[in-house]
């Protein structure tokens, strides 16, 4: 719409004098012409809008005061790193197990993907068995070893001492 093209004459119609004075008796006619059950049931309708809208509105500002709540504590929440476990690489692994074989000659070391299973056939093995779980557990750096097995004496299946030892590599990921 151009503003040139508006047709200013009729809001000028609209401000005159006369115009409130037609106002004022249409609404003064207007219990005879509609009346006072359709005067009844348009007031309770607009009644029910008014109180639907201030009931709105006061919803809307307990929403916005929850929402301003909620982004200051995120604002406050710290972005933590995330830790992950990946298994540690066969090569490294088989290097590991190389040098355990040379540093324990007793213990029979046996890799197989990302454990190492430590296993002895004689109870008198015990302190050289226990220093070897030692040994993996602070075998490198950013390992972390679960001991997902463990047997001594009686327990044990076939040998006496036996431990199987799963070692992931620990890394920290940037926090999202």
């Amino acid at each position: 719409m151009d503003l040139k093209s508006f047709n200013w004459r009729k809001i000028q119609g609209y401000l005159d004098p006369q115009a409130a004075e037609d106002l004022n008796t249409f609404l003064e006619k207007l219990p005879q012409t509609a009346g006072n059950t359709g005067l009844i049931a348009a007031g309770i309708a607009w009644g029910a809008a008014g109180a639907i809208g201030l009931y709105t509105a006061v919803q809307i500002q307990s929403l916005t005061e929850l929402r301003a709540e909620l982004q200051d504590m995120q604002a406050l929440k710290p972005s933590v790193p995330r830790l992950r476990d990946a298994p540690v690489s066969q090569s490294a692994l088989a290097d590991f197990t190389k040098i355990l074989e040379r540093t324990y000659p007793g213990l029979t070391f046996r890799q197989t993907g990302a454990s190492i299973q430590i296993t002895a056939r004689n109870i008198g093995l015990y302190g050289t068995f226990r220093e070897a779980v030692g040994h993996v557990q602070n075998g490198g750096t950013g390992w972390r070893v679960a001991v997902e097995r463990m047997c001594v004496g009686r327990e044990c299946d076939r040998e006496p001492l036996g431990a199987l030892l799963r070692i992931n590599q620990v890394s920290v990921d940037a926090p999202s």
